[in-house]
């Protein structure tokens, strides 16, 4: 092989994205089109190391870069590079020490973490999405498909607790119940396990209302914001998680984090999750 050949070995105890990525990246840097990488993923057991490095071996101006966060292979990779004369880059290793050092505690140790936190970020943008759709009862057919459906009257935090729990990675559709329109048939098909009652004290809707209508520029003395009109909505609200036979929550003196808190906990233990 030419001089200016250049082989790199990605080993890695996770798919080696970071790896192959880095070694793109600088090899690039060399305005080099002679060069060749080679990825081997899921390489955390010195078992499967031994073939590697032996192909590596075999091949001339090669280097290993490496993507490992158990202490034993990385251990083992270093070894054997040293005993054959092959370079290396621990990728992982040094920022892990530096960071233990400063916080004091060791890592966790688990391959793959960023791609499970990558999951995850996509996976919260898809129940923030489904949130957004599904919000106002805006289509009734979301509450099939939600993981928790809301209900309750205007102003007892449905939206904003929707997003907390999308948050959370919560599908959340949520419905207003108002008198004079019938209830989505969708809510009453509902394992009743995923259906949350809210409701609140007719003084703090009332606030609430009120001050929603002044941003509009309308009256606050409008029926919307009676007091007799929310105490008629609870009662008829009351009326609905009887007959669903769902759990109730009152959101009056809670902040949305404390009665998304109690909302997981349901599900949890419901469905008992881990």
């Amino acid at each position: 092989m030419s001089k200016n050949n250049i082989t790199i070995y990605v080993i890695s105890d996770s798919i080696g994205e970071t790896g192959e990525l880095i070694a793109k990246a600088s090899i690039r840097q060399f305005e080099s089109e002679n060069f060749e990488i080679k990825r081997f993923p899921y390489s955390n057991r010195i078992s499967q190391l031994e073939p590697i490095f032996e192909e590596i071996n075999d091949t001339e101006n090669s280097m290993i870069v490496y993507t490992s966060v158990e202490t034993d292979t990385r251990e083992y990779i270093k070894m054997r590079a040293e005993q054959l004369g092959i370079p290396t880059v621990d990728i992982m290793g040094e920022p892990m020490n530096e960071i233990e050092a400063i916080l004091g505690y060791p890592p966790l140790r688990e391959p793959g973490l960023i791609r499970r936190l990558d999951e995850n970020y996509f996976k919260k943008v898809e129940a923030i999405e489904f949130a957004v759709k599904y919000d106002d009862g805006k289509d009734p057919r979301g509450a099939k498909r939600a993981d928790i459906c809301l209900v309750g009257i205007s102003r007892t935090s449905k939206t904003p607790l929707s997003i907390y729990l999308a948050n959370k990675l919560y599908k959340v559709a949520n419905i207003p119940l108002v008198p004079e329109v019938p209830v989505p048939k969708e809510v009453y098909e509902k394992d009743v396990r995923r259906v949350i009652g809210l409701v609140a004290n007719p003084n703090k809707i009332n606030a609430i209302r009120s001050e929603r209508l002044k941003t509009l520029g309308l009256e606050s003395g409008a029926s919307y914001a009676s007091i007799a009109r929310i105490e008629e909505e609870l009662e008829y609200s009351r009326k609905i998680f009887d007959e669903l036979g769902c759990v109730v929550l009152d959101v009056t003196n809670k902040a949305i984090e404390e009665t998304a808190g109690l909302i997981i906990d349901h599900m949890k233990t419901s469905f008992q999750e881990s």
